[in-house]
């Protein structure tokens, strides 16, 4: 019998519990015990996966089809990878070959830009634009913003950071024409985006994202959040994202613990991001956006395949469908 057939919802917790050494965790993982029959009404979204969890690199092929291979096995709807990525395999065909190996689409690419200094605005935008020409002939319709560090790297940019001294009302007014530029380059092309926010860079805080996406042009930047990233930054994920569901045509759905593995995330179902409230939302708001699940690998005590799994048996639970 295969392994995502056989878990059920004790084996699930065993191995989080025990893999993952959280036993914070458990407390949530009793309040966001999935119903025994999926919820009332059709379930639109197709929710597809990341490729981090399987430490994707451009000097690592096998890697890579690893993480393609293991979307497609699971029946996972698509996948999303970062645009280093999309560079390094489109210059020897080797993205198009795996895309018709396991017939998979790719849905999305991940790229990150600087909003802070302006001086590099106009190489940032040719960048964008090189990004979405290859995100577009790969078939995919969305390019992911993600933005610059908030902390001076330490010595040749590796070690500890330096203190976070960053001035967030300083620099406003140039992240939001930067991100204005960046969407509208975008556009042009025929595609969408969003602004990614992240721990550690220059749009963190709860008060940092709803400053900047009440004031960007939301036709040409929408909101495509990290619900992790936020939880994890102090916010209430599921709130953030009713107030900007009538935006936010992405996202990464990630589950947040705080433990010692994985960055402090978990596979979903097992942390304290409210996932079903965070799904429910987006199918009320009804844009049908593009979801991806997302796990930070780092010192993960389970295979990435494995994560896939256990995240995909919650989401069964809350009624998704995935491919046969």
């Amino acid at each position: 019998m295969k392994i995502e057939n056989a878990l059920d919802r004790r084996d699930f917790a065993k191995a989080i519990a025990v893999g993952l050494g959280v036993a914070a965790v458990l407390p949530a993982l009793k309040a966001q015990q999935p119903p025994a029959q999926a919820p009332q009404g059709p379930k639109t979204i197709r929710i597809g996966l990341s490729t981090l969890a399987w430490n994707v690199s451009t000097s690592s092929i096998d890697n890579f089809e690893m993480a393609v291979k293991d979307t497609s096995e699971l029946g996972y709807w698509s996948f999303e990878t970062v645009s280093p990525i999309i560079e390094a395999y489109d210059k020897d065909g080797r993205l198009a070959g795996l895309i018709e190996k396991y017939k998979v689409p790719l849905k999305a690419g991940y790229m990150g830009v600087n909003v802070t200094d302006p001086s590099v605005r106009k190489d940032n935008i040719e960048k964008v634009i090189g990004i979405t020409k290859l995100v577009k002939k790969y078939g995919g319709n969305y390019v992911v913003i993600a933005v610059n560090g908030r902390r001076p790297p330490g010595a040749g940019g590796r070690g500890p950071q330096g203190p976070d001294t960053f001035n967030f009302k300083e620099h406003k007014a140039d992240m939001v024409a930067a991100l204005n530029d960046y969407g509208m380059a975008v556009a042009d092309l025929g595609l969408s985006t969003g602004l990614h926010q992240h721990t550690g860079t220059v749009i963190e805080t709860r008060d940092e994202v709803y400053a900047i996406m009440e004031a960007v042009n939301t036709k040409v930047m929408a909101f495509a959040p990290d619900v992790g990233q936020l939880q994890k930054a102090g916010s209430d994920a599921a709130q953030v994202v009713k107030d900007f569901a009538k935006i936010t045509n992405h996202m990464h759905l990630k589950d947040y613990s705080n433990g010692k593995y994985m960055g402090g995330y978990c596979p979903l179902g097992m942390g304290v991001v409210d996932i079903e409230s965070i799904l429910n939302t987006l199918e009320q708001a009804g844009l049908n956006p593009d979801v991806m699940h997302e796990l930070d690998r780092g010192n993960a005590p389970m295979s990435a395949r494995d994560t896939a799994i256990f995240s995909k048996a919650y989401l069964t639970r809350l009624g998704y469908k995935f491919r046969s």
